[in-house]
Parts: structure tokens; C-alpha cells; sequence
């Protein structure tokens, strides 16, 4: 393993070697890391949990250190506060003070976290302390790597994560492989894999089923410091199965620093609000381009394809963010363009087969959907397609687009739905071929 990280190892170390005792009780952080410590200072190697429970908190990676997980072996996050320090980190797109991660990183190279065990984040306490308001700074993450490079996670299981579950930032060769991660369906911000500003990624064969958005690329937002803002770019996401989460796969809503070049392929998404999910709003500019999704397939999903540049989470009210009208350009006006969404298959849709809401003086730019079949049905209840003001509850609607420019529809077909298959305003250069909406339900 340690060869693939560009290396090789001095020996694998266990930590039952520096003091840890395995039992699930007792406080195994510090002989952890001083495994940790003790690998890095002989140029790199494996650090190795055998089967049992470790209790921990906070762990730091050193650079050319792969802690690997045996089958059997439970990491246990701390449910003591002070066993995770404060430090200077990103979160929801601005660096600030917050608890660090049950495994964390910074400016570290050639790391990794691998095995068939399990990282047990024990969140159900930070959960309700954030429930009701008790937290003075933003929950740990189970894992944050910041301003690294060379980075491997493979094949463990995570879950019952404080906030988001595996959170990359600034750091370029990623590669996250056949991770199992389970969050409650009702635990907030639980997020699955949140590569932010990060370059060259690729999220493989993942089961994720989370409490909020099950894949997010994220670059920043306009209240991040200047030099830290960068792209999110060269993304792939293949062979992955999502259920249960606010989206699938989500661009933003922090996408200052753009996000461009992203592959997203042969995955399975169950039970998701949302399919494939693109969320900014004025304020917030920077630009989403050159994404392609294809052979998808989606059950149970309220709007397979949801494109909202007036999201409201964070600015409810807010009559810049609000306004239906035309604004003028500038540096906040956030860009859509180049996303192209071919093979893919959706049932029981429940709210919209798909809701595109551009801005006028910043439509969507260039979106084809091709080989797009959608069979609304499923529950009745009317729901908001997207979080944004004055987006009424629906059921069943199709295919709804506002200010978008230059739209190919190619073979799109829409079954089951209520009204119009296709609701198209405020947009010019349509371009529709063998399109065929069935008669409404």
C-alpha cells in the first residue's frame, strides 16, 4: 500500500506498541499518535489499529504515514469536547475557528487511511448540542485533510460523523475508494464527501447514505479570504451508490473559486431529494462549467435535476438574492455553463422531473440533456423543487426551466406528470428533438 503512495515503508508499526489497549474504554488518542509520530520520524509507514475499539480524539497525520485499519479495529471518536482543539480551518466556506477532526491533516504529503475497519464518530452528541444551540464553534468533521497532496482513503466505514464525513480542502491527488459511510437520515450536516477546492479527485465505488448531501464539490465563498479562494477542478465520480441524502451530487452552494472539469458516471442514487444538484446565488460569483453526467440511474428522488442560482439556505429574504428580475453583472453574479447530462434513467419522481432556474442577467448557459427518461410518481404531497423564495410546493411537475440560453433537448422523455411536460420561460436558443411526453396524468 505504501508504494502507492510513493514510498516505501520502514515497517508497519501497531499501536498496541506505543500503549493503545484496544478495550473501547480507555483514552488510546495519545498511543495512537504516538505511533503516528514515531512512523513519520523514521521516513514514513503504516500504522497499524489491530481488532478492538479505540477510543480517540483528534489524530494528526504526518506526511508518508498510512493508518490502516484491520478488519475488526474500531476507531471511536472521543465524546469529550476537549479532546478535539480548536484550529484555523474552512467550514461552509469561510476559514474559521472550529473543532478539528477526528482525523486530521495540514500541508501533509503522501497520507492515508485504509483497511476494512471502521471509524466510528460517535456524533449522536454534537447532534443534539447542535440541535439546541449549546456549540460555540462549528462540530468536528470524522475527516478534514487541508492543503495537502498525494492523498489515499480506501475501503474502510465511516459513520455517525459530528458534521460532514470525509471533507478534502485545497489539496490536489486525491483518491477516496470503496468507502462504506452511513449518517442517520435526520442528522444535520452530515455530509458524505466533500472534496472543497481541491484539484484532480477521483471518488470511486462508494456507498454513501447520509443526512445531508451525499457528494459535495465546494470552491469557497465570497466571505473566504482572497489567496485561499481557488477552483475545485479535474473531478471524477464513478460507480458509486447515494441514497437517502439532500442530493447525490451537489456543486455547491460555495462555489466562489469555481468549479470546472467534472466526470460524474455509472452510479445508482436512491431515496435523494435531488439527483444531480447545482445550488449559488447572487453575492456569491465564481463559475460552474464543464460538467458531464451519464449513465445514472434514479429511484425515489423528489427532482432528478435541480439547477437553483437563487438559493436561499443562509439568505431567506434576502431581496438581492430573491429578486425575479434582471439585476446588473459584476463580480458577485455567479456563472452556469457547459453541463451536459445524457443516459439516464429516473423513477418515481415525486415533485419535478427536473426545476432549471438560471437569472436573467445570468441564464444558464448551454445545458444539454440527452437520452433522459423520467416516469413521475410515488407519494402526492407537494414539495419545493429547490430552496429559494417565491418556489411554490409541487407534485409531479415536468421538466421546469426559467432563463436558460442555448438548451438542447434530445430525446428527453417525461411519463406520469401533471400538467405540461415541458415549462419553459424567460429563455431563447431551444433546441428539442425526439422528445416525447406522454399524455398527463
Amino acid at each position: 500500500m505504501s508504494g502507492e503512495l510513493g514510498f516505501e515503508p520502514s515497517g508497519a508499526l501497531s499501536v498496541k506498541a506505543r500503549g493503545a489497549r484496544g478495550d473501547g474504554r480507555s483514552k488510546d488518542g495519545p498511543a495512537i499518535q504516538a505511533a503516528i509520530d514515531a512512523v513519520a520520524a523514521a521516513g514514513g509507514g503504516t500504522v497499524l489499529l489491530p481488532p478492538g475499539g479505540y477510543e480517540s480524539g483528534s489524530l494528526f497525520l504526518r506526511d508518508r504515514v498510512e493508518l490502516r485499519l484491520e478488519g475488526g479495529a474500531r476507531l471511536l471518536g472521543s465524546r469529550d469536547p476537549r479532546d478535539y482543539p480548536l484550529v484555523e480551518s474552512r467550514w461552509e466556506g469561510s476559514t474559521q475557528l472550529v473543532h478539528a477532526s477526528l482525523i486530521h491533516a495540514s500541508g501533509s504529503r503522501r497520507i492515508a487511511v485504509t483497511g476494512r475497519g471502521e471509524i466510528d464518530g460517535r456524533g449522536e452528541a454534537w447532534w443534539q448540542a447542535f440541535r439546541e444551540k449549546r456549540l460555540e464553534r462549528p462540530r468536528p468533521r470524522l475527516i478534514a485533510l487541508e492543503d495537502c497532496e498525494g492523498i489515499l482513503l480506501r475501503d474502510f466505514s465511516a459513520l455517525d460523523s459530528p458534521s460532514w464525513t470525509v471533507n478534502p480542502q485545497r489539496s490536489r491527488d486525491v483518491l477516496i475508494e470503496g468507502l462504506t459511510i452511513r449518517n442517520p437520515p435526520d442528522s444535520p450536516n452530515t455530509d458524505g464527501i466533500n472534496p472543497d477546492s481541491c484539484s484532480q479527485v477521483r471518488i470511486l465505488g462508494c456507498y454513501v447514505s447520509v443526512g445531508d448531501d451525499c457528494i459535495t464539490i465546494k470552491a469557497g465563498t465570497e466571505d473566504e479570504r482572497g489567496h485561499l479562494v481557488r477552483p475545485c477542478e479535474d473531478i471524477v465520480i464513478a460507480d458509486c451508490v447515494l441514497e437517502r441524502g439532500h442530493g447525490g451530487v451537489v456543486i455547491g452552494s460555495e462555489m466562489s473559486g469555481g468549479v470546472r472539469n467534472v466526470a460524474i458516471s455509472n452510479c445508482v442514487l436512491r431515496g435523494t431529494d435531488r439527483g444531480i444538484r447545482v445550488k449559488t446565488r447572487r453575492g456569491r460569483g465564481g463559475s460552474v462549467e464543464r460538467v458531464r453526467a451519464s449513465n445514472l440511474v434514479m429511484t425515489d428522488v423528489l427532482c432528478p435535476l435541480a439547477i437553483n442560482m437563487r438559493y436561499g439556505c443562509g439568505a431567506w429574504g434576502d431581496p438581492e438574492v430573491s429578486d425575479l428580475g434582471r439585476r446588473e453583472r459584476g463580480p458577485g453574479t455567479p456563472s452556469i455553463r457547459g453541463l451536459a447530462l445524457s443516459s439516464i434513467t429516473a423513477w418515481g419522481a415525486r415533485v419535478a422531473a427536473a426545476w432549471i432556474d438560471g437569472l436573467p442577467e445570468s441564464p444558464v448557459e448551454g445545458l444539454s440533456l440527452s437520452d433522459v427518461s423520467i416516469e413521475m410518481g410515488g407519494e402526492d404531497e407537494p414539495a419545493p423543487p429547490e430552496m429559494a423564495d417565491f418556489v411554490e410546493p409541487r407534485s409531479r411537475s415536468g421538466l421546469v426551466a426559467r432563463n436558460v440560453s442555448n438548451m438542447m433537448l434530445l430525446g428527453v422523455r417525461i411519463s406520469g406528470h401533471r400538467g405540461p411536460a415541458f415549462e419553459i420561460s424567460g429563455s431563447s436558443g431551444l433546441s428539442a428533438a425526439h422528445c416525447s411526453p406522454e399524455d398527463p396524468a
